[in-house]
């Protein structure tokens, strides 16, 4: 698998600890910043992982703000994009399962590394189930788009 990860300078320390995660479980990570505690827009790095999941570069992505809030309002205004905030791991699996979330985006100054890592893991190993229901209502997402 691989996953492109991408943050604020508010999860900067986030994404380094989940990057480290990523890799020691020989996921390939592709970051694209940012990497040092200057000020960046939340946009701009969510534009940048979701531009890798639409050109087929990764297969899923992670952003990473402040809060998860606002990134994840960003990659949800991208067309083909599915994100999802989560806090806690049920939630992770649940996006996975159920809604075929394409992009994870959690806070920096939300989550501390452990949990954190715990719904990196949840997400990473749960597969959306595919069955007629959750598909129909991705269709339904899919059309809000257009």
């Amino acid at each position: 698998m691989k996953i492109t990860i991408g943050s604020d300078h508010g999860a900067v320390d986030l994404k380094e600890e989940i990057k480290k995660f990523l890799q020691e479980s020989k996921i390939d990570v592709q970051d694209v910043g940012t990497f040092g505690n200057e000020s960046v827009d939340y946009p701009d790095i969510a534009e940048k992982v979701c531009s890798d999941i639409l050109s087929g570069k990764s297969e899923r992505g992670i952003v990473l703000c402040g809060t998860g809030i606002g990134i994840s309002i960003a990659a949800n205004k991208i067309k083909g994009i599915r994100c999802a905030l989560c806090n806690d791991v049920y939630s992770a699996k649940m996006s996975r399962e159920h809604n075929n979330a394409n992009v994870l985006a959690m806070g920096g100054r939300v989550l501390g590394f452990g949990p954190a890592v715990e719904i990196v893991k949840a997400w990473i190993e749960t597969e959306f189930s595919g069955d007629e229901r959750h598909n129909r209502r991705i269709g339904k997402i899919t059309a809000l788009e257009s």
